[in-house]
């Protein structure tokens, strides 16, 4: 075996660095609940802009 131990090493290496990366949210249910809400007002002030000016280019022609 030319490798020895190299792929046993790698393996531990990955592990270790997958166990330190975050991987649950980390926001309450009302932090999450206020966030979904600020983007939906987000989206639905974008759909508003949208319409308006579609609105106002139907307006024009």
């Amino acid at each position: 075996m030319a490798r020895g131990n190299q792929r046993d090493k790698a393996r531990e290496k990955n592990l270790k660095e997958q166990a330190g990366k975050k991987k649950a949210n980390t926001m309450s249910g009302s932090e999450q609940q206020k966030a979904k809400e600020n983007a939906a007002a987000i989206m639905r002030a974008k759909q508003l802009a949208a319409e308006a000016k579609k609105a106002e280019g139907a307006a024009k022609k």
